[in-house]
Order: structure tokens, then sequence, then C-alpha cells
């Protein structure tokens, strides 16, 4: 099944001031952790030193995150996908630092990424923690998770496996339910229309920590992919 472009961009690409490291480091660093998003899928035999189930974080911000479950679990292996360039020097300076062998990241709009970058089914996890909620009615339309977006989704996640979301947005963490529920390819790993835990994160990030300055409530929710039975492949 081919997947149409998404015309509607779910970011604004911001230019940002970056430090002189963060610019050293998008420099020298790159050809060492970075990925560059091609029109044919990746192969990822070749990408990581070791052969190990594949994490993918979409919007990873500066990356605290995703660098900490690349140290916690060197059994597996991590992507990250993130359009702002501060944060992504701010990765590599710390990935590099740590001398992480797990971790590679790509530069460039998630739905292209997947698209053309990741394999059918390659995918054992995938997080999506605290994505612009765009909470204007009329910019609804450009949030992240929308039917055509899952269904990219559904197609590059192995059996088995989950996508984690996550906000500090009602509106968006009701739709996001909404959305995941009604297709067909993924079940609620916690029951129908049930939200996860909140220990099910160990790790906070920026954004939640600015949710939670906020006053605002967290909503987690993780979504398993299923096997469709051959009348849904029709």
């Amino acid at each position: 099944m081919e997947f149409p472009l998404r015309k509607i961009k779910s970011f604004v690409r911001r230019g940002g001031r970056q430090s002189l490291s963060q610019s050293r480091a998008l420099t020298e660093l790159w050809p060492q952790y970075g990925l560059d998003c091609a029109e044919s899928p990746i192969d990822l035999n070749t990408v990581f030193e070791n052969p190990a189930p594949i994490v993918l974080e979409i919007g990873f911000g500066n990356g605290v995150h995703l660098l900490n479950m690349a140290i916690a679990n060197p059994d597996k292996n991590y992507i990250g996908i993130e359009v702002y360039r501060s944060g992504i020097g701010s990765l590599l300076v710390a990935t590099d630092k740590a001398q992480i062998k797990n971790l590679k990241v790509f530069c460039a709009d998630a739905v292209d990424v997947l698209q053309h970058c990741i394999p059918d089914h390659s995918l054992s996890k995938v997080y999506i923690l605290f994505p612009d909620p765009w909470p204007k009615l009329r910019h609804h339309k450009r949030r992240l998770i929308q039917k055509d977006f899952v269904d990219l989704l559904s197609k590059k996640l192995a059996h088995g496996g989950h996508c984690h979301c996550a906000t500090d947005w009602q509106n968006y963490a009701e739709q996001m339910m909404e959305v995941f529920s009604a297709h067909t390819a993924f079940k609620n790993a916690y029951g129908s229309h049930q939200y996860a835990p909140s220990e099910v994160r160990s790790i906070e990030t920026k954004f939640e920590q600015r949710g939670q300055r906020l006053g605002h409530s967290i909503w987690d929710l993780v979504f398993e992919s299923v096997l469709l039975t051959s009348a849904f492949l029709i």
C-alpha cells in the first residue's frame, strides 16, 4: 500500500539559535550518528553494529528521553526523528560524550522518514511524546495523530509492537484515543479506551516538565500492533 505525502505539516520549522557546540556537532558528528532521508528503505543491519529490536522516537526535542533509553537498554537500537536542529545538536553532543553505539538520528519530517526510509514491520516500539497539540480548533488538522498517519504506523510496526503516545492536552488525548481505538490494526494495551498508568514512563521529557509547571495533567496511551486477518488485507 502506498501512502501519499502529507500536505499539511504537523510542525512549523523555526530557525532557533544554536550554540557553538550544537553547530559543531551537526557538522562533525552527523556522519557518525546521522541518517539521511532517501527514497528507499535503509538497511538496518548495516546502520547498527549489532542486530537488535528497533525503537523509534518521533519528535525527541532535546533528546533526553531518547538518550537515556539508549543508555539503559544496550540490547536495543534506537532511532530518533526531529526537525529542530538545536535539539539534534544537543543530542549529538551528549551521545558522543556517552559513546553511545545504539542510537541514530534523522533530521526530517517523520512522515517522509516512515514512508521512504523505514522498512515495513521493522519497529518494535514507537514513542510519540508530547507532540505539538495545535490547541486551536482551526489548527487541529495539523495534529500528527490522524488516521492516515496511524495507517502508516501500522505498516511499520512489527506484529506485537507498541506505539506509546503522551500529551498534556486533554482534547488531544481524546482524539488520540478515538483514532487508535477505531483502527483495526491496533488494540489498547490496557483495555478498551483506557489510558496507561502514570508509571508507564520512567523518564520525563522537557515538554512533560513544562506541562507539569503549568499544572497540566498527563495522558499516556499505549496501543499494540495486531495481526490483521485476510479479510482486512483484501
